[in-house]
């Protein structure tokens, strides 16, 4: 059974870099979303067990997602991927429930590792 992978980005060719980053042994469904609102509106319509969720985006920000995914108790892995790599977002975005901070460009090995760090078998 495939992963089920939410690749959440205000930029079309970031998420596709992101989902190029993907390891190609990795068996996954690949949604994507533009923003957070539509990150939550793809959670809530299935089953989402990882997703990569950047930060600065319109109308709904990665921060306000982890802080809805927690406090609805909403269940899936979130790696954070942005080029905000101030210590403060990073310790934000992992207090707010992310299981590891990527930074941007993204490339294959960074997500390899997050994914491996956190005990993801590829």
């Amino acid at each position: 059974m495939p992963v089920s992978v939410l690749v959440v980005d205000d930029s079309p060719m970031a998420r596709k870099m992101l989902i190029k980053a993907l390891p190609p042994s990795w068996d996954v469904a690949i949604t994507q979303a533009s923003n957070g609102i539509e990150a939550l509106e793809a959670y809530r319509q299935g089953r989402v067990d990882v997703m990569f969720l950047d930060l600065t985006m319109p109308e709904m920000d990665g921060f306000q997602v982890l802080d809805t995914l927690r406090h609805e108790d909403l269940n899936c892995l979130v790696i954070v991927v942005s080029a905000d790599v101030q210590e403060e977002a990073q310790v934000r975005a992992l207090s707010l429930g992310a299981i590891a901070f990527v930074r941007k460009p993204v490339d294959a090995a960074k997500i390899h590792k997050a994914l491996k760090e956190y005990g993801i078998e590829l």
